[in-house]
């Protein structure tokens, strides 16, 4: 077995767990070569060389896409595979009807049977990164083996990862361990398991971002919340984003959106023209650990280093931060291409598709031109709202959190917890209404709680239960609320202008925190009065925004009915303290 001759220099760095580590996969998987990944801007053009050689990546127009790519993954492998991923604990009840359960000892069985031998006439590559800015001590680290350089490519953009990540970990003795091997990518013979009691990620079968990377959804969430459980901290599926104001003061929120809410349009929103001199930073577009602080506050930094995010949609109308942002250096996967070798997407408004995500000549018949699931990879420091203060050691304080959900009725434009155990509730009831675009059915209420259904490496009853333990220990928590950007009037039109105009209810909400702006108390949380939330300037009709901010009892009632039966399946291990709340609010519909 060869080892690449210029990551010798590292072996001293290298701690004797991970080597010791290495040497077993590498006894497992038998490739023909080990490559230590050093995280080096000439290894990064190295691979995409190799890559470009060998056919798998394509390189896009150099004046209109500089530095950008082109990747292909199987036809069958284009998203997770929430089916297919496992959290293995000792107990089953530890990983709670909100996962996919298998006993360790027969999940690392059929793991490494599918693993032997795999990677013969591989390189195997050996990427040590770190989740978060390098000398944070709220950062961790993780070392992933693969044999995928298209996974490598996405590791660099989306991790700190290399010799500093490797000499932190030489330091620290502590590290999450990731196997991945793209196998044959057969979908009869792809899993991910995950071990939180041992730190472990092993992924076999998928190439996809999802399922490879596994620095993203499998460490910084199913793992890191495990850990975050052990430590006293929360690792959640949030936006960090800055919000400047025109006399300078920066305040940060912490936002939770399941899948087609707004969460990277928020991350990256750009001010009104009728809001001069407000700015939006973003700090994360994805993924928050939050930290109590010693200050009594909950400070958070942004695990990953780079987006990986949904392409179809993206213009310069619904995010121009995003459009300029992968405009150059760029890994693009799954996207059509026009004839003069330009990324293609549906909603992109320019140029025309001439090859589909397949590869093959367009054909609207065959369905999009673009994967709806394509994405792009890039480095955060591209985004023109990027800020430094994603690299601060000690994270940014947050001042509110915010959850939300697409419906188009009941939940208001609005609303703030009156607590934060009312807090807790509000985001363990977060629900989304399907789309006929997604499913052929509208209106299907789908519960996501604070949108980490898919992501939760355990017991939703415990990390409830663990969310209101956090809260207890700050003397100053963030105020929490809900958001309903998509509540539609009787002919079927959104109420709410969105996008940008969103700055007028986070300015609302901000002042909430400070305590300079009304509220009218209802039966579920404190809602804007009629003169509390600036609407200047646009045109909506006074009963427009009646509608926008109605609570109906009713509904409310039968929705807390639902909420109830959800919350029930979680028996024993549902909190008292959020079981109490449930009830507080349906009093409260039920008084007159």
């Amino acid at each position: 077995m060869a080892i690449a001759p210029h990551s010798l220099e590292h072996l001293s760095s290298i701690s004797h767990e991970v080597a010791a580590w290495v040497a077993e996969v590498a006894q497992l998987t038998v490739p023909s070569a080990v490559h230590w990944c050093d995280g080096s801007d000439a290894e990064f053009r190295m691979l995409q060389r190799g890559l470009v050689s060998s056919g798998e990546l394509i390189p896009l127009n150099e004046s209109a896409f500089p530095g950008c790519f082109l990747y292909r993954s199987d036809p069958t492998d284009v998203a997770r595979v929430e089916h297919l991923t496992f959290v293995c604990t000792r107990s089953r009840d530890d990983a709670g009807p909100n996962n996919l359960w298998m006993a360790p000892a027969e999940a690392h069985r059929k793991l490494d049977d599918l693993f032997r031998g795999c990677m013969r006439g591989r390189t195997m590559y050996v990427i040590a990164y770190c989740m978060g800015p390098l000398d944070s001590p709220l950062a961790r680290c993780g070392v992933e083996i693969t044999d995928s350089p298209y996974v490598v490519l996405n590791m660099h953009l989306m991790t700190r990862m290399g010799r500093a990540a490797l000499e932190r970990i030489g330091r620290e003795g502590s590290f999450v361990k990731g196997l991945h091997s793209t196998g044959e990518l057969d979908p009869a013979r792809r899993f991910i398991m995950h071990f939180p009691e041992e730190s472990t990620i092993k992924s076999f079968g998928s190439g996809y971002g999802g399922n490879a990377l596994l620095g993203k959804k499998c460490h910084a969430l199913r793992i890191a919340s495990w850990q975050a459980r052990r430590e006293g901290w929360l690792a959640e599926h949030m936006l960090i984003a800055g919000i400047e104001s025109p006399d300078g003061r920066t305040r940060y929120v912490a936002c939770a959106f399941p899948s087609a809410c707004g969460k990277t349009n928020l991350a990256m929103l750009i001010p009104p023209a009728s809001y001069p001199g407000w700015k939006i930073w973003t700090v994360g577009d994805d993924i928050a650990w939050l930290h109590p602080g010693r200050d009594g506050r909950l400070y958070a930094i942004n695990p990953e280093s780079g987006y990986f995010g949904v392409v179809p949609g993206t213009n310069p109308k619904t995010n121009r931060n995003a459009y300029e942002t992968i405009r150059r250096d760029t890994i693009f996967t799954n996207v059509a291409l026009t004839a003069g070798g330009e990324p293609w997407w549906e909603g992109l408004h320019e140029g025309q598709p001439a090859f589909d995500w397949r590869g093959q000549p367009y054909d609207p018949a065959n369905g999009p031109a673009a994967h709806p699931n394509s994405r792009f990879t890039v480095a955060a420091k591209r985004n023109p709202s990027y800020t430094r203060t994603a690299e601060d050691p000690d994270g940014v304080p947050i001042s509110a959190i915010v959850f939300g959900g697409r419906r188009r009725t009941l939940a208001p434009l609005v609303y703030q917890a009156r607590s934060w155990n009312h807090g807790v509730l509000v985001g363990a009831s977060v629900a989304s209404e399907t789309t006929a675009a997604a499913t052929g059915e509208v209106g299907v209420v789908r519960r996501d709680p604070m949108a980490m259904k898919p992501f939760a490496g355990y017991n939703f009853g415990d990390y409830w239960d663990h969310w209101i333990k956090v809260g207890a220990r700050l003397e100053h928590p963030p105020q929490i609320f809900h958001v309903n950007w998509f509540r539609q009037g009787a002919d079927g039109k959104y109420l709410w202008p969105g996008f940008g105009e969103n700055l007028r209810v986070l300015r609302w909400m901000l002042d909430r925190c400070d305590g300079s702006a009304g509220a009218v108390d209802t039966p579920i949380g404190h809602l804007p009065g009629p003169t509390d939330l600036d609407v200047h300037g646009l045109d909506l009709h006074e009963s427009t925004i009646e509608e926008l901010l109605a609570v109906d009892r009713d509904a409310w009632r039968g929705e807390f009915d639902a909420i109830g039966a959800y919350l029930g399946e979680y028996g024993e291990r549902l909190p008292q303290a959020l079981a109490r709340e449930l009830h507080e609010s349906m009093q409260r519909l039920h008084a007159r």
